[in-house]
């Protein structure tokens, strides 16, 4: 009988942001407007990169490749979301709750090594502007995006592979939004150390690796634009990567203190922020930070508009 409770739970049941009955409806109609206009930020910017051929480089591939690892992580946790602010009915199936959290998981991993590639491509940009063509050649980019998409599927593949040898007997209630794994940990009646061992392990060297390797790269390019002598060529410069710091430090900021901060941190409702600022916010911000202030795409949007 034991065997047989242990293995009973194939059903969680979600408690999301807040069990206030008064705040339900309100807070659908902010993330459901929050999700369309994730939505329409990502897919509109990889639809004007696509159809503009002036933006057919390695920069906006970049960037593209980001919007739609935005689209993905987004959608792989807001839908489920809207549903539960309209529905009294929160379960959500062990294998749908697995599956939610691999989508998350390869979309944020994937978005980690972009970044990586895209503050290479600023680095080769700034530091080394007569190899720029040769070096960051349609070929390598189109490899660079397709490895940081697959180890963000590998990465996210092993610890669902890890998760299938947990069992659950002791609840089935998940304090959270959505299946967020160190939350499945807790109510695991199977000795889950094997695989917050290798959360912590994989979540220190991806964000710590990809982290350090954008600062480096940050670093040489802050030193060739400090050399520059031109004021126009400096503040050019500083334009093309200050978008990308900022997305960086909204994005990792928020990592550290989920996955990779020491377990005496802040309470559930801190880490719900936290979740809900990487899951939600930084993919509905992304499109503007790179939109709003690079002439380029505010150009092909105005071609686009008069074709």
């Amino acid at each position: 009988m034991a065997e047989e409770n242990k293995t009973f739970i194939t059903e969680f049941v979600l408690t999301g942001l807040t069990d206030r009955p008064g705040l339900q409806l309100p807070l659908f109609l902010v993330f459901f407007v929050v999700y369309l206009i994730t939505m329409v930020g990502n897919l509109g910017l990889i639809a004007v990169i696509w159809r503009d051929p002036h933006l057919h480089t390695p920069m906006y591939l970049f960037l593209g490749s980001l919007a739609f690892a935005d689209a993905w992580s987004s959608s792989s946790v807001t839908p489920k979301m809207l549903i539960n602010f309209l529905s009294k009915n929160h379960v959500i199936s062990l294998f749908d709750c697995m599956a939610q959290f691999y989508f998350f998981g390869s979309s944020a991993t994937t978005e980690c090594f972009l970044l990586v590639v895209m503050a290479y491509d600023r680095y080769v940009a700034i530091c080394n502007p007569l190899l720029y063509p040769v070096v960051m050649s349609n070929r390598l980019c189109t490899q660079f995006i397709g490895a940081s998409y697959f180890i963000g599927v590998l990465h996210s593949a092993i610890h669902v592979g890890f998760l299938v040898r947990l069992t659950f007997c002791r609840s089935n209630i998940i304090h959270y939004f959505y299946c967020e794994i160190l939350q499945l940990f807790k109510i695991s009646c199977t000795d889950p150390m094997v695989n917050m061992l290798l959360v912590l392990i994989f979540s220190a060297f991806i964000q710590v690796f990809t982290f350090i390797t954008i600062i480096i790269s940050y670093s040489c390019v802050l030193f060739a634009i400090l050399e520059k002598k031109s004021e126009q060529g400096r503040g050019k410069a500083f334009s093309t990567c200050s978008a990308h710091l900022l997305s960086v430090s909204l994005f990792y900021g928020t990592l550290f203190f989920m996955y990779v901060r020491p377990g005496s941190g802040p309470g559930e409702n801190q880490d719900k922020m936290y979740s809900l600022f990487y899951t939600v916010i930084i993919p509905l911000l992304n499109p503007f930070i790179y939109s709003l202030r690079n002439k380029e795409v505010i150009g092909a949007l105005k071609r686009i508009n008069k074709k």
